[in-house]
């Protein structure tokens, strides 16, 4: 049965992505990917680490409510793209963080997994450039750009 506390610390969390403080923690012993930013990155280092292409990291909370950040990427082939989203999935959900949302498949060219603030965009080639998120969110702030 869920507390009153509870369950505003849940709804505080799905409209924000962050957790809610508690009095018992304090910031020298929350961890680093409690953070959207630095979460961001490290999604970024795991894509560059397994040679994902031309990754974007966007800050887009400046013209969007729903998420702080875009991070958008390119797979060479489907196996590929699988191997990218299962080792995010694996070292985030290792850290405590799990997907709020989940939606294509390697085959389809196309999958995004929602992390609250996060929102990760893995592409083939070919549908990164027709679905042209880049100049779609133009207005967003370029964090990084690994090519």
């Amino acid at each position: 049965m869920r507390t009153r506390v509870h369950a505003v610390a849940l709804r505080f969390e799905w409209y924000t992505g962050e957790r809610m403080p508690t009095p018992a923690t304090t910031p020298s012993e929350e961890r680093v990917l409690d953070k959207p930013a630095d979460l961001a990155r490290h999604i970024v280092d795991l894509l560059a680490d397994r040679q994902a292409e031309d990754i974007l990291l966007l800050d887009i909370s400046g013209v969007a409510s729903f998420a702080d950040y875009f991070v958008i990427a390119t797979a060479v082939n489907s196996r590929q793209m699988r191997a990218l989203i299962e080792i995010v999935d694996k070292d985030l959900r290792s850290e405590g963080v799990k997907p709020m949302h989940r939606e294509g498949d390697s085959d389809s060219g196309w999958v995004l997994v929602d992390y609250g603030a996060i929102i990760l965009h893995i592409f083939s080639t070919d549908l990164r450039g027709y679905y042209a998120l880049e100049e779609l969110w133009q207005d967003a702030t370029e964090v990084v750009r690994i090519q």
